[in-house]
């Protein structure tokens, strides 16, 4: 157990110091001043209710249609971190966003809390442009998605089989699959791959007789001398002030943490697969030369059909785009959004 532990928080794991490293303009927690915003609700497929931000321009005309642009969270985030944030940009540049918690994660329906569940998260998205388009401000013909860290996979697997999202970009994209399948940089063994997954269904089991719920590591809640540097990094947003946030009913110490017994629907998760069929969709996938996770942008823009673009942020790493404001190319995606939403 403790090296399938290790070997799971390496996947979606932690970062730096205690003290939060708020430079480079880091700011989680921006407030527009210029934007509305509006708590919403609408059900999935699953039946299951969806809870999201929606955000538009103060000076919107509610009489004519206006593109929009669904955002989603990292893996284990909500929709309070990072997601806000470039919503809320966007929002400024004149679309409506909306920022979404996926289900079993914040706000979002979904039992127990912290399930993995690509598919049902893929149709949260589906679900967001089933709610956009029927707003009388929004132009159905032109709502694209943005996906952030884990989520960009999970617009990807949405976007093959829902063609109303006309534009699709990432940012610090993780393929959810090939991590826990082979890990970063296919460091994990299939025999590896093998213990997981029995390690899995024996707590799955577990929580069937009445055990309690065991959760993955996500991001550690301490630090020590043997924390990796992947996993410091996680720490620095989701530990400290910089990015921490606690939805409300939830405890601080499990933020992050999926369960243990639901990983085997990651590892049967392969949202690049036809990835191509997206095209003549418009594709934008966007990283840091120093992430860790370049890997899965890079795959996906090598499969993607055209027209696609691969966008290398210079000098950041992959948690630096969620927050770091001075690298965040936001006027890429103002551009990207305005070209293919007319």
């Amino acid at each position: 157990m403790k090296n399938v532990t290790l070997a799971l928080g390496l996947l979606i794991s932690a970062f730096a110091s205690s003290a939060a490293d708020m430079s480079r303009g880091a700011d989680n927690f921006y407030k527009s001043d210029s934007v509305t915003q509006q708590r919403v609700s609408f059900k999935n497929q699953y039946q299951m209710n969806v809870v999201g931000n929606l955000f538009m321009p103060q000076t919107l005309d509610k009489n004519t249609k206006h593109p929009a642009i669904i955002v989603g969270h990292p893996m284990g985030a909500v929709k309070e971190q990072s997601s806000n944030l470039y919503a809320q940009k966007l929002a400024e540049q004149g679309f409506v966003t909306l920022a979404i918690d996926l289900s079993f994660w914040g706000e979002s329906d979904g039992k127990p809390g912290h399930m993995i569940s690509p598919e049902i998260y893929a149709d949260d998205f589906s679900a967001a442009v089933d709610y956009l388009s029927t707003q009388p401000w929004v132009d159905a013909e032109n709502i694209g998605v943005l996906g952030i860290c884990g989520s960009g996979s999970f617009v990807i697997s949405a976007a093959k089989i829902d063609p109303r999202m006309k534009a699709i970009a990432t940012v610090s994209m993780y393929d959810m699959g090939a991590a826990f399948r082979n890990g970063l940089k296919h460091s994990q063994t299939v025999e590896q791959r093998k213990a997981l997954i029995k390690t899995a269904i024996e707590q799955r089991f577990a929580e069937y007789k009445g055990g309690d719920t065991v959760y993955i590591p996500g991001t550690v809640n301490k630090l020590d001398d043997s924390t990796p540097e992947i996993q410091r990094e996680f720490f620095d947003f989701y530990r400290t002030s910089r990015g921490g946030y606690t939805p409300k009913g939830e405890k601080e110490e499990l933020t992050t943490k999926p369960m243990l017994s639901s990983i085997g629907k990651f590892m049967n998760f392969y949202p690049f697969n036809d990835i191509e069929t997206i095209s003549p969709r418009p594709m934008l996938f966007i990283a840091g030369d120093r992430a860790h996770s370049k890997e899965f942008s890079e795959d996906a823009y090598q499969r993607a059909g055209q027209p696609k673009e691969l966008y290398i942020v210079p000098n950041a790493g992959h948690v630096d785009l969620y927050d770091r404001t001075d690298l965040i190319p936001f006027d890429k995606l103002t551009a990207f959004f305005k070209t293919n939403l007319k």
